[in-house]
């Protein structure tokens, strides 16, 4: 079957830099790339200096330019583009839907105060509106770094296997080395036991299908904190976690942790998304 990865482009360096990261996992995952712009009443002339009227034309113009820049990337994959109108967020989700892609890809600017361009006001809300992996990408990033490490939390939730899949596809597509970050935020033995026995379980599946790896025991009291200190200890190039993820009185005061993740990571996101069933998302 064929990979399709979906990208949400608004022209800005933030998201043309998105592409590039986009593009880089396509070549390794022999994955065709949809980029997608979002027309809507508000965007205006700070972003293509056009007037309304003239706005999809500039899109086009532009989407062309990109597809001539990025196609010998891809070879026999294609790279292609959609123009929608109407709530930002809403529209990359339902054409994820539509050409059910395997992968979304956004830049944020992250939670500085500062948003310019759409994208990095709806990131989040892509995030939350899909229930397709999303890999969100601070502008910052360096669009030449491969993937050779990757950071994989597992907590005490049932769901947090569920992102092992996914995280083990891209760790194979680029030989990359899953970091396990074991996650203890309690003395209550049951508890602890039972991330010992996902953590087994996650080690015995990355042993069978012959992807390195290493495991770090953490105690902490501040899940997404300890998490980007380990990430950045290690030289991780992406971050692999769960859209839900244990409830301690850190999140509480300081949003989701997703939210956490996605508004300060400096390094790539992969958000799983929850579902009744551990899924094979390899196709």
């Amino acid at each position: 079957m064929n990979k399709t990865i979906l990208v949400g482009i608004d022209f800005s360096a933030c998201s043309i830099n998105a592409l590039e990261h986009a593009v880089s996992l396509a070549e390794k995952a022999s994955a065709n790339i949809v980029m997608i712009w979002v027309n809507r009443p508000e965007n205006g002339k700070e972003i293509f200096r056009v007037d309304q009227e003239h706005i999809v034309a500039e899109v086009i113009s532009r989407f062309n330019a990109l597809v001539e820049t990025y196609k010998n990337a891809l070879g026999e994959k294609s790279i292609s583009y959609l123009v929608k109108s109407g709530k930002v967020y809403q529209e990359i989700v339902n054409a994820a839907e539509e050409i059910d892609a395997f992968l979304i890809v956004v830049g944020t600017h992250g939670s500085s105060g500062f948003e310019e361009f759409w994208i990095g006001s709806n990131a989040f809300r892509v995030v939350v509106a899909t229930e397709r992996p999303v890999i969100t990408i601070r502008e910052n990033v360096d669009k030449n770094q491969t993937i050779s490490n990757i950071v994989m939390s597992i907590d005490s939730t049932m769901e947090s296997r569920q992102k092992v899949p996914i995280t083990s596809l891209i760790a194979k597509y680029f030989n990359a080395k899953i970091h396990i970050l074991v996650m203890h935020t309690t003395t209550i033995d049951e508890i602890r036991q039972r991330v010992d026995d996902y953590v087994k379980q996650v080690e015995t599946y990355l042993s069978e299908n012959e992807i390195e790896f290493e495991k770090k025991i953490f105690e902490t009291n501040h899940i997404a904190n300890s998490t980007l200190e380990y990430a950045l200890s290690v030289k991780a190039n992406l971050i692999s976690v769960m859209d839900v993820q244990e409830t301690i009185p850190s999140n509480l005061w300081s949003g989701t942790f997703t939210q956490q993740m996605v508004n300060h990571s400096p390094i790539p996101v992969l958000i799983v998304h929850k579902k009744d069933l551990i899924a094979d998302l390899s196709r």
